[in-house]
């Protein structure tokens, strides 16, 4: 059985996505409990609880980070302001200009 998740993919979530950094494989020797305390869980046992599926016979270290939600876009200061806040004529002349 292959990880469900892909390197270099975002998956979405609630707010923002996670994009993955790495997938791989170890053995459950490897999971000491500072791996554990630096996954946030409290111990290898809590670790287990939550990340152990099925039969468990493969195990993967996934790494990951957060991606935040993209967030409205900033209006402009200064200069670029008040040139943002004038109004476009599409085609033709200025009808202000009549």
């Amino acid at each position: 059985m292959y990880p469900r998740v892909q390197e270099g993919v975002r998956y979405r979530m609630e707010e923002g996505e996670i994009e993955v950094d790495s997938i791989l494989p170890i053995s459950f020797a490897d999971i000491t409990p500072e791996l554990a305390r630096e996954s946030g869980f409290k111990g290898v046992i809590d670790l287990l609880k939550v990340a152990k599926h099925g039969k468990g016979e493969n195990v993967y270290l996934v790494r990951f980070h957060y991606v935040p939600p993209r967030g409205k876009l900033a209006v402009p200061r200064g200069p670029a302001r008040r040139r943002a806040a004038r109004p476009r004529v599409a085609a033709g002349r200025d009808p202000r200009l009549r």
